[in-house]
């Protein structure tokens, strides 16, 4: 019996995938699903845009909305000063009741 191999059964072609799928998973879970989500609320802000709303810019700029039209914004950021921003570089739309400041 010394010479006598045993035959174990190798395991099923699938298994060997199953670890390649389970990182899949936990990639779409915790990166992908996540980041659609994000990217579908900012264009329901940047669609939701109208005229008096205060928004930030990706650039950086602050200014109130004066006039949306399908791709563009225009934005006063002071007093007189107009600019034309695309509406998809739009960060965030600033809420009214917002807290001031920590240095005012």
């Amino acid at each position: 019996m010394l010479g006598a191999a045993t035959g174990a059964a190798p395991p099923p072609a699938w298994i060997s995938w199953l670890p390649i799928v389970g990182m899949i998973l936990i990639f779409w879970f915790l990166i992908i699903r996540p980041q659609m989500k994000q990217q579908k609320a900012h264009q329901q802000k940047v669609a939701g845009l109208k005229r008096g709303d205060e928004v930030v810019t990706a650039g950086g700029l602050v200014g109130k909305v004066t006039k949306v039209d399908e791709h563009y914004a225009e934005l006063e950021i002071s007093k007189g000063v107009k600019v034309r921003a695309v509406k998809s570089t739009i960060g965030d739309v600033i809420s009214p009741t917002a807290a001031a400041p920590a240095n005012d």
